[in-house]
């Protein structure tokens, strides 16, 4: 007998949740990988296969059992084991007779904490087929699914109802139950083409017989592969090229076992409705691909993948244009009735809907946003005027028969509907960029007022939710709190907008009602944006501890956070900066350990050493240069000005004694240090960096 074997294991189901395949696919190989190696069998290599009604596994070169292993078991310390006369204690017997040994048989384990007891226990390997259907179940019990259902009259729960399993070693069926159902070599083909059951011989024959003998592609990568080129070579075909969301085609191919590509038609005149929301309705309700021409306007076309192979492909795709036409036709009706009475005539109706309870409708929400955009505008030196505008239109967009039917049109339909109505260009695109970012990687506001109203809009709704104390914790974040803190941040850094926010967070705090009292949320807020923050920076590769240097600062103004950011993890490449890291730890230690008022007065006439008076001289003439690079926020230039102390710092420590016996020169000394330090910390705290 071999002591490797190829193993196959599948789960069959009825159609698993489409958003959710690919995420439980890695998840169960996840979980497989970690029983096999917490067993400590070895494999080769596994391979991951996932289709709407199965959940498979390929595992090559499977060690058919684990290997021995020599177990330590840590019995009572030496002074417990034994008594004065050194008989063995009660302690000692009992650890014996649970190791099936007489005292004598025990070693002693010796170790720089202490010495023990200790007895050796030789494990003989365990077969692979007696793991595997507990490590097959634990992976099962642990995909992340959000509630577990009962199916028919089987104890087991899952979300979906099971119809086969498969655990296939070599030739050998390992025979378990698995969530109710009984293992076999027998899988299911494609729903419609062949339902008949495929007798696996092989782990290695499971892909090429799903494909060739039941018309299932398995493997996820491949099926979506094959959906992207049928999808580009029907758009050719029209003339156009296809808009391919990988979102989009995630969830289509976690709805296909054989994919067959089917072009659709739609009136020419529905191309008059934004486009926006003519795609919203193919993707979101039909699951449809759209084509745009070479100027990237929106074509009369559209693409679904079938998953079926039809005799007459032509009555697949004339139900799809059924289907789609009503669908446009709605749209079509919504975007004539909104335009006929104008955007600020809905601002009244945001009275009636209710943004959260104590914080009162939407309508009280727009005039703090309209108020503190503003203030954001002034600050910024923006036009008021065009900010408190887009403010009041902001969401008046939510009452429009579009939006309603459409809710992620908000903000889009609100720009045609203010572009319609003859409101100013840059108000109409703010309506649409308030939202920006809506996603991680999605671009922020462009223009002015739509940064403004962005970033109004965030923090009222971080303040408000804040002071109410629904904080988020955990995956508990219904406000998408974060999510707005680190929008609101991006939109600031990276178009470099000079904004005090704490400043802001209090003036935003003075808008709310009295009795929320959110003037105690303006310190939270802040707090939970310096977090995301972290993040933010994580995801550019900046180390843990340059942003902890600048942290500690607290600067008010992200921008000039990331400015900090970039000049610190710059300094960190030069020779000097570990030198003088370790220089401003030490400083940092001295004067921590100092009582009482500091001294900061230095007394050049007190320098007794060389090296004393050589760093006083270089810093009070790198001080002069570096004074204006600060006020400019040139702080990458700051920093490499001040890295030329590299070598007089060096040379100060290892020659002159700071805490002196003589009093008046012991202060001198650190006044002196307390300078250098001060120079430093006006970048950030490089006594942080590692």
């Amino acid at each position: 007998m071999s002591d490797k074997k190829d193993l196959l294991i599948e789960l069959g189901t009825e159609e698993l949740p489409p958003k959710a395949l690919k995420g439980l696919a890695q998840a169960f190989k996840n979980g497989i990988t970690k029983g096999l190696d917490d067993a400590d069998l070895s494999y080769d290599h596994i391979k991951s296969y996932a289709t709407p009604r199965r959940l498979a596994l390929v595992i090559s070169q499977l060690a058919t059992t684990s290997p021995d292993k020599s177990v330590e078991r840590r019995g009572p310390a030496l002074q417990a084991a034994f008594d004065e006369e050194g008989c063995p204690t009660k302690a000692a017997q009992g650890f014996a007779r649970s190791c099936n040994v007489e005292v004598e048989q025990l070693s002693k384990l010796e170790t720089d904490k202490g010495a023990w007891l200790a007895f050796t226990i030789e494990e003989k390997g365990k077969q692979s087929s007696d793991l595997i259907p507990a490590i097959f179940q634990t992976a099962l019990d642990k995909l992340p699914i959000p509630k577990r259902m009962h199916w028919g009259d089987l104890d087991a729960m899952f979300v979906r109802p099971v119809h086969w399993a498969i655990l296939l070693f070599g030739d050998e069926l390992i025979r378990a139950k698995i969530l109710s159902v009984s293992t076999s070599n027998k899988t299911r083909g494609h729903r419609f083409h062949k339902p008949e059951k495929l007798t696996i011989s092989a782990p290695a024959d499971y892909e090429n017989m799903l494909e060739t003998q039941g018309m299932v592609i398995a493997d996820f990568d491949k099926r979506q592969t094959i959906i992207r080129q049928q999808i580009n070579e029907a758009a050719e075909k029209t003339g156009g090229k296809a808009v391919i969301d990988s979102d989009l085609l995630d969830e289509v191919t976690s709805m296909i076992e054989w994919p067959q590509v089917i072009v659709g038609e739609f009136e020419k005149h529905f191309l008059d409705v934004p486009s926006e929301a003519l795609i919203s309705a193919m993707k979101k309700h039909q699951k449809y691909f759209h084509i745009v021409d070479s100027n990237e306007q929106l074509m009369p076309y559209f693409i679904t993948i079938s998953n079926v192979e039809s005799s007459d492909p032509e009555q697949i795709k004339k139900g799809n244009e059924r289907v789609i036409r009503p669908r446009l036709s709605d749209a079509n009706f919504f975007w004539s009735q909104d335009k006929k009475t104008p955007l600020d005539n809905k601002l009244e109706r945001l009275k009636t809907v209710v943004f959260q309870n104590k914080l009162g409708t939407v309508y009280d929400k727009t005039q703090r946003v309209t108020e503190l955009a503003a203030i954001i505008a002034n600050e910024l030196n923006t036009d008021v005027t065009l900010a408190k505008r887009a403010a009041q239109l902001a969401k008046c967009d939510l009452m429009t028969e579009m939006v309603n039917e459409f809710p992620d049109l908000q903000g889009i339909m609100g720009r045609y509907y203010a572009a319609n109505d003859g409101e100013d260009n840059s108000v109409a695109l703010a309506l649409d960029e308030q939202y920006m970012p809506r996603f991680a990687g999605d671009q922020t506001p462009s223009s002015a007022t739509g940064q403004t109203l962005s970033i109004a809009e965030r923090i009222d709704t971080l303040m408000g939710i804040f002071a109410l104390g629904q904080i988020p914790s955990g995956d508990k974040d219904p406000f998408a709190l974060r999510r707005a803190a680190l929008g609101l941040l991006r939109t600031i850094i990276e178009n470099k907008l000079v904004l005090d926010v704490p400043k802001i967070l209090q003036q935003a705090a003075a808008l709310f009602p009295e009795e929320v009292n959110a003037a105690k949320a303006c310190e939270p807020v802040y707090k939970f944006m310096l977090d995301r923050l972290k993040g933010y920076f994580a995801d550019q590769d900046i180390s843990i501890d340059v942003f902890d240097s600048v942290v500690a600062l607290t600067p008010a103004q992200p921008y000039d956070f990331a400015c900090r950011i970039e000049a610190v993890n710059q300094f960190k490449q030069l020779e000097a900066a570990e030198s003088l890291a370790a220089a401003n730890k030490r400083i940092a230690n001295i004067l921590k350990k100092l009582k009482g008022k500091k001294p900061t007065d230095i007394n050049n006439d007190l320098f007794v050493e060389d090296a004393e008076k050589h760093l006083a001289e270089q810093l009070s003439s790198v001080a002069q240069r570096v004074e204006p690079l600060l006020a400019q926020a040139e702080y990458t230039q700051a920093l490499t000005e001040l890295s030329e102390l590299r070598n007089v710092v060096d040379t100060f420590f290892d020659d002159v004694m700071v805490m002196a016996d003589d009093e008046a020169l012991k202060n001198n000394r650190i006044a002196l240090l307390g300078q250098l330090q001060g120079q430093f910390i006006q970048v950030a705290d490089l006594s942080l960096l590692q």
